[in-house]
């Protein structure tokens, strides 16, 4: 049965200059049995109702400004697959949206895990305004597709404050603030305690400073939802302050 997952994708530099989440992604990829399908919840595709990306192929699209020209020739044509998106809109009585291209938080990582772009990609949206409880259910929901070889996976950030990252920091510099949120949430994660991470905006050191809007951190929820046993594939820092974790829940 194929894990699910949680990726923190990082800038969409990623796809370029992949540090050290390259390698761990792809590693990743190599350890999992070979998917038929993948669902992605991405933190950049956020909405009022939940809605589920019906294209048979969905475009590139570059949701991004300010970057290198060769970011922008990047594209990942991975297909759609409608059949399993009306599946899942059943599941979670959502909508279809036939026009939805891929964001980065979908192709950016998916681009560093499966290169070939020749796995079926559904991305299913983010009503962040719903908060944690709904990520767990509808990752709840999807559970079963795991055992059927349908890779789930959840792309945002374990800290996302783009205000307070350091572009000049050293691959080793991070901040206390945010090494000291990470770590509060690897502890409830470790230990199952999904009332304190559900409250994490109360409960977690730095939350706020860390997340202050927390669509980075739904995703989490919704691989924590579809899967049990946590454990860690990757973890560090870029920039001073933007985690770069990477998880697995079996």
């Amino acid at each position: 049965m194929l894990p699910s997952l949680f990726i923190s994708h990082g800038s969409p530099m990623l796809a370029l200059q992949p540090g050290a989440s390259g390698p761990a992604l792809a590693g990743l990829a190599r350890a999992l049995p070979r998917p038929k399908a993948i669902v992605i919840v991405s933190a950049h595709w956020e909405s009022r109702e939940l809605l589920v990306m019906s294209h048979p192929h969905p475009q590139t699209w570059h949701d991004f400004h300010g970057f290198p020209p060769a970011l922008y020739a990047v594209q990942y044509p991975a297909p759609g697959e409608p059949a399993l998106a009306q599946r899942l809109a059943g599941l979670l009585d959502a909508r279809l949206d036939e026009q939805r291209p891929f964001d980065h938080g979908a192709w950016v990582p998916l681009s560093l895990m499966y290169p070939a772009a020749d796995i079926p990609v559904v991305q299913v949206s983010l009503p962040s305004q719903a908060g944690p409880t709904l990520q767990l259910k509808v990752g709840q929901a999807l559970a079963v597709l795991r055992a059927e070889g349908i890779l789930l996976i959840g792309s945002g950030s374990i800290t996302h404050n783009l205000g307070e990252l350091d572009w000049h920091a050293g691959p080793n510099a991070v901040e206390p603030w945010a090494l000291a949120f990470r770590d509060w949430v690897v502890e409830q994660l470790k230990a199952q305690d999904e009332a304190s991470l559900v409250d994490y905006r109360r409960q977690a050191p730095f939350a706020v400073r860390n997340h202050p809007s927390d669509e980075h951190l739904l995703p989490l929820f919704f691989a924590m939802g579809a899967g049990e046993r946590f454990g860690i594939v990757h973890q560090g820092f870029t920039l001073g302050a933007l985690g770069m974790d990477i998880y697995r829940f079996d």
